[in-house]
């Protein structure tokens, strides 16, 4: 039983990752890999409003994604793409990519290998990764300018179309930690918490909320 305290502190936390950046035209969209095929149809969307005339899709495979997407998630993401129309050449898929970190540092690799300019791009992920991503490519890819977006949608939406609750608080608690822990580490830009984020955090984590935390003597970033 979650308490009304949890879900409180959740949606806090719900809230602050999300950075509501206004989509705007980019030279590129990079979609990061997860189990959640929304990151595909957003960019998929966006692709079709003319915000971009690429989409690069990131990621391997992790242990919540290697049933669900045994081919990759990058892969699946590009079938996803394909599917609802967005043509092959405008598509190009980043397959090794294991953590937040690489999804940048590879794709970025990927485009300049192929001599695409990039001044812009449209950062797609999972609503709640949303400051997580764009802490990450700021650090990473100074020399663009990063634009977040996801699908739009509710803490209580989201939740309900996971079906896991505790799972869901679980990687807002998890995103939240990281954001506090790896600046420290080189692996994303400080972004300022507020104290009412903080306690609404360790709250959760008292209460339990914790398997998607890591070590903070981590060397990896995840």
């Amino acid at each position: 039983m979650i308490s009304e305290q949890a879900w409180a502190d959740a949606r806090r936390l719900w809230e602050f990752h999300r950075m509501r950046h206004e989509p705007r035209p980019c030279s590129v969209a990079v979609g990061l890999g997860s189990h959640d095929l929304g990151v595909a149809d957003t960019s998929v969307k966006l692709y079709r409003s003319g915000m971009m005339p690429l989409i690069v899709f990131t990621g391997a495979t992790s242990r919540t994604t290697r049933e669900l997407m045994p081919r990759g998630e990058a892969v699946h993401y590009r079938e996803r793409a394909l599917a609802l129309g967005v043509p092959d050449h405008a598509v190009l898929v980043e397959p090794l990519a294991r953590n937040t970190g690489e999804n940048i540092r590879f794709s970025r690799a990927l485009l300049e290998e192929g001599g695409i300019d990039v001044s812009s791009v449209l950062l797609v992920s999972k609503p709640y990764e949303e400051r997580r991503a764009y802490a990450t490519a700021r650090k990473l890819w100074p020399s663009v300018d990063i634009v977040s977006a996801s699908v739009p949608m509710t803490f209580e939406t989201y939740t309900d179309s996971i079906g896991d609750p505790h799972r869901v608080i679980d990687m807002l608690v998890g995103a939240l930690q990281r954001l506090l822990i790896y600046p420290t580490h080189g692996f994303m830009i400080r972004q300022p918490v507020p104290a009412d984020v903080t306690a609404a955090y360790e709250r959760l984590c008292r209460q339990g909320f914790t398997s998607r935390l890591v070590k903070e003597d981590t060397n990896t970033s995840t």
